[in-house]
């Protein structure tokens, strides 16, 4: 399986992205050096694509092919693509605060530790619809992971689509987000225009 092993801080400064939308309460005091170059639209469209790949944790292949789903879909095909991203198993754990990164998120779906509608899933790019129950396994519950993990994502706002309850570790999804709820700094149109050359 390919994993970007690209340290998080060196990348979110190449891509001027604040490492909070990552997790990370971690800030970088060193400035990108760029000289005045002008970046060309190719670049831009490269640049918005990159930000979107990164803070979801997707790689190339799978991005495309979320892309031409979204493509196909009715409505707007980058609001389509960004409702599917923030729509991951993943991105919800991380959302629900049962995580502190997506990285981490990611990592406790792979291990089998979450149940949706009481079924186990360990895919993290499993799509969640409206009215899905998503928790940890009972037997996780207890658990200092999850004690360490709710302190640490206690103050973190949980976006209005979604439903949490901490204590019990377990989520609701009352509906899918508008774009207007996603509060990742993306312009979906460059990388609409990109894919669509």
């Amino acid at each position: 399986m390919a994993v970007n092993r690209v340290p998080v801080l060196k990348r979110c400064r190449s891509l001027g992205l604040e490492p909070m939308y990552l997790g990370y309460d971690k800030k970088s005091n060193r400035e990108l050096k760029r000289s005045n170059r002008k970046v060309s639209e190719y670049g831009l469209q490269l640049r918005e694509k990159q930000k979107a790949k990164f803070i979801y944790g997707v790689l190339e292949k799978p991005f495309r092919n979320y892309y031409k789903k979204a493509d196909k879909m009715q409505g707007q095909t980058g609001t389509n693509l960004m409702v599917m991203l923030e729509s991951r198993l993943d991105n919800v754990m991380f959302r629900l605060g049962f995580a502190r990164t997506r990285k981490e998120a990611r990592q406790i779906v792979d291990h089998k530790h979450v149940l949706v509608n009481g079924k186990q899933v360990n895919i993290p790019s499993y799509l969640v619809k409206a009215g899905d129950t998503i928790e940890i396994k009972e037997k996780c519950k207890s658990s200092q992971r999850y004690k360490d993990i709710l302190e640490a994502t206690n103050g973190r706002l949980i976006p209005e689509w979604l439903e949490a309850d901490p204590d019990a570790l377990k989520g609701t999804v009352k509906q899918l987000p508008s774009r207007e709820m996603i509060d990742v700094p993306v312009n979906e149109v460059l990388i609409v225009e990109l894919y669509s050359k």
